[in-house]
């Protein structure tokens, strides 16, 4: 496992598909970050930190609505082998039209590309999800 952020989100996509309510993961505190965002927009019913065998694990309950996965896509953005940031002007400028939600990771925390425009502040775009 390289890069957590995208074996978090992946991890949660695939069992989403393979119609699993629940998915155990390696803790780390970027992925407990992540799935706490997740669980605010609404795209994950819940995020527990457990111990299983002497180590941490994360495991998390995804959400349906009428039988079929809220998550449906994800677009990892940002690389190890190359970064993408977005300044605060350009998350204004680039207001995408649809469903679905991208995550920037802020000198404040992590957040919604929608938060990040309200505050006025950019930083690295991780993921997009709808």
């Amino acid at each position: 496992m390289n890069y957590q952020v995208a074996d978090f989100v992946i991890r949660i996509k695939n069992a989403s598909l393979a119609r699993r309510r629940r998915v155990n993961m390696p803790f780390s505190n970027i992925s407990k970050a992540i799935g706490k965002l997740l669980v605010k927009e609404g795209f994950l019913e819940d995020i527990k930190e457990e111990t299983a065998e002497g180590r941490k694990i994360l495991t998390a309950k995804i959400k349906y609505e009428k039988r079929s996965p809220v998550m449906t896509d994800v677009k990892v953005i940002s690389k190890p082998s190359l970064r993408i940031y977005a300044k605060a002007v350009d998350t204004a400028k680039k207001k995408k039209r649809g469903f679905g939600t991208t995550v920037l990771s802020t000198s404040q925390g992590l957040l919604t590309q929608k938060d990040a425009r309200k505050k006025g502040i950019g930083g690295e775009v991780l993921f997009r999800i709808s």
